[in-house]
């Protein structure tokens, strides 16, 4: 491999993980909507 393809690899690299702990990083501190508890819960028939 070319010196130029293993740069374009560990850019691609550090995009992709990058984001990926972005995401997990954005979602622990804002969770999406909790789940509600049991007697909130109405009852459907």
């Amino acid at each position: 491999m070319s010196a130029s393809a293993i740069v374009m690899m560990i850019v691609a690299m550090l995009v992709v993980w990058g984001g990926l702990l972005l995401a997990v990083l954005n979602l622990r501190n804002h969770p999406d909507a909790e789940e509600p508890d049991a007697d909130e819960v109405p009852h459907q028939l």
